[in-house]
């Protein structure tokens, strides 16, 4: 087996990394933030760690592709009336629509196809 190399690997702990501000690309920005080491893909797709600050509401969206998330810390409220929770896995279909809300704030690890397309 051969030696992993520090272009090979990357490390970073979700307590202290420094994570990246989310703007649409409409130029909004709503606070929430982003820890994805995987610079190849646009942010907020495949694999991340997504971080919405207390009082958080999403823009309404439609899925380009299946979304899953680990909720790790905080709860969402979603458009439906759905309340997730601290170790709720969720998935989403391609195409589903929703919208989330975080009265307190909220840590997830998250993969997305791709970008979510906007339905406000």
């Amino acid at each position: 087996m051969k030696p992993i190399t520090a272009e090979d690997r990357q490390v970073a702990n979700i307590h202290d990394a420094a994570f990246t501000p989310f703007v649409y690309p409409d130029g909004l920005a709503l606070g929430d933030t982003v820890l994805q080491l995987d610079k190849g893909r646009e942010l907020g797709t495949g694999f991340h760690v997504y971080r919405m600050p207390a009082g958080m509401t999403t823009r309404g969206h439609r899925h380009n592709g299946h979304e899953q998330f680990l909720i790790l810390e905080g709860e969402l409220h979603e458009s439906d009336g759905t309340i997730l929770k601290a170790g709720d896995l969720v998935f989403y279909r391609d195409g589903s629509e929703h919208n989330s809300y975080t009265p307190n704030g909220c840590l997830l690890a998250v993969h997305i196809a791709g970008p979510e397309i906007s339905v406000e």
